[in-house]
């Protein structure tokens, strides 16, 4: 393998660590890719050119999310990188093959049609992990894509991938044509400047919606900073942690709170039945808390457990008690008032690994190796709870996120649909300790608020709480590891965005083009005149 080879493939990898939150240097994004372009018109051997393509991504991954690997099993971050770095490869391995079989242009067509349809997938199945997610990269310019509200992330994936095949191109004509620096400026600088330029203006023109004095929220946002790790889950703990929530939140709370919010699994941290949770210490602490501000509610973290009716269906999570009832654990949260109602949500979009182990219904024997994050081990329960918390009273309809759901934009738009009007992000950061995962995540939340324009309280155990506005500028932002508690004013929305109503149409282009180039190549397979035909157009 060639030395200059080499060092582009690790050049690339750097450039999109250099590029990615919370990295400073955004722009270097529309760059980074043309070294791997280089390799692809170069390297002719597979092998090698897997290899470079492999190592490039490797970097990238471990640069930018070396942090996974920072639990009490350092090797699942390193299998997390690796094979995620495998994954990103394989839209390179198919792109090298068209550039084989089909004319330039149509090629780097292909590219980001197998770029985004890989993408796609990664949120929908089991091994999902979006967090890489080309249109992620700026989500510290929120001024710069506005226009999300229209595309989702998949848009700014679009326009990556263009702004790099562009630049790409421009350097190889300068090189092929000779140009001097005056003719580059005059004749080839328009290109990426039309493509980078376009989105930038666009965004300049887009507003979102003025906020509504009359619908002002007050909410409290409570951020314990319990270690996840000595104190969240060890048994015991559960009502003195209770006790310190009580207390953070009356420090803040007043008559004219609707909203009182806790972190992810703040309460039960051992699991309590959901058919009994009317009778639960910790509810009947929370109503009596409550009783002094009538308007308010509370939104809160718990794991829960629901037993299974004969009637029921049973889905592959679920274990078996003595008696051979089944049942299910479940990331859950809470809306509790002082009536007897307690509306719950499930967590779905789980972390592989550490709560769900992906097709555990064709792989029984990976129960076993879940990840041990205190509490509850094994497969979280994806059977749904209720759509969204509802407050008739104040017209309020609230998407609670748990955590990891927050990376998922097409998941947060389709539940946003129905009606949600304010968004809830509860999370618990502390696992990964002080690394950018809590800072990249909270950047991440950023995008969800541009896209559905849709305010944001976001309430972490131990940092970065804070809430979002509709535009995605952050305010009150919470220091890491650090017990706080803060009073903030939200507004719920009522605009439907583009991308809300109408979901990821640029994804679900991407994949129906996917499967024709994928027939197309089938075909020519078997007719080897038109993949001549075509080559030589």
């Amino acid at each position: 393998m060639k030395k200059p080879f080499l060092l582009l493939s690790i050049l690339s990898g750097i450039v999109l660590w250099l590029s990615w939150p919370t990295m400073p240097l955004t722009p270097l994004i529309f760059i980074a890719f043309t070294p791997l372009l280089y390799i692809s018109e170069k390297v002719q051997h597979r092998w090698k050119y897997f290899g470079l393509v492999y190592l490039a991504f490797l970097v990238w991954n471990v640069a930018a999310t070396w942090w996974v690997g920072n639990t009490t099993l350092p090797m699942s971050g390193v299998f997390a990188n690796c094979f995620n770095a495998l994954l990103m490869s394989i839209p390179w391995l198919a792109f090298k093959n068209s550039r084989k079989k089909l004319p330039e242009r149509v090629a780097y067509f292909a590219l980001i049609i197998f770029w985004l349809t890989f993408e796609y997938i990664h949120q929908t199945w089991e091994f999902s992990w979006p967090w890489l997610v080309l249109g992620h990269a700026f989500a510290l310019r929120p001024g710069w894509i506005q226009w999300y509200e229209y595309t989702g992330t998949s848009g700014g994936t679009l326009w990556v991938l263009l702004a790099n095949i562009v630049i790409y191109n421009v350097w190889k004509r300068t090189r092929l044509y000779d140009f001097s620096w005056k003719q580059v400026l005059r004749n080839e600088s328009w290109k990426p400047a039309l493509i980078i330029g376009i989105p930038l203006l666009l965004s300049a023109f887009i507003q979102p919606p003025a906020d509504n004095p009359a619908r002002k929220t007050d909410v409290v946002v409570v951020q314990p900073n319990i270690d996840p790790y000595d104190e969240k889950f060890s048994s015991g703990s559960a009502m003195e942690q209770l006790a310190k929530l009580i207390r953070l939140s009356k420090e803040k709370a007043d008559s004219n709170t609707r909203y009182i919010i806790w972190p992810e699994t703040a309460l039960f941290p051992q699991g309590a039945w959901e058919h009994d949770l009317n009778y639960q210490p910790e509810i009947q602490a929370i109503r009596e808390m409550l009783h002094q501000y009538p308007r308010a509610k509370l939104i809160s973290g718990a794991a829960t457990l629901k037993r299974y009716n004969s009637t029921e269906e049973i889905p592959s999570t679920a274990r078996t008690l003595n008696d051979g009832s089944r049942w299910d654990a479940y990331n859950s949260a809470l809306q509790v008032d002082t009536s007897r109602s307690v509306q719950i949500y499930h967590k779905y979009e789980l972390v592989p690994g550490a709560e769900l182990v992906p097709y555990v219904g064709y792989l029984s024997f990976m129960q076993s190796v879940a990840l041990d994050f205190g509490g509850i081990t094994g497969s979280y329960g994806r059977m749904p709870g209720v759509e969204m918390f509802t407050n008739p009273a104040d017209s309020i309809n609230v998407f609670p996120v748990i955590c990891y759901e927050s990376v998922f934009s097409n998941y947060m738009a389709t539940h946003i649909k129905p009606g949600a009007n304010l968004l809830v992000i509860i999370t618990n950061d502390g696992w990964w300790g002080n690394t950018e995962g809590h800072r990249q995540h909270l950047q991440y939340a950023r995008l969800r608020a541009i896209e559905t324009r849709r305010w944001i309280a976001r309430c972490a155990n131990t940092g970065i709480s804070a809430v979002i506005d509709p535009a995605g500028n952050i305010h009150q932002p919470q220091p890491y590891w650090q017990e706080s508690v803060f009073k903030a004013t939200v507004t719920p929305e009522t605009v439907t965005t583009f991308y809300v109503k109408n979901g990821d149409l640029v994804s679900k282009a991407a994949l129906i083009f996917c499967i024709l180039l994928l027939v197309h190549a089938f075909i020519s397979r078997f007719i080897p005149g038109l993949r001549h035909a075509e080559v030589n157009q």
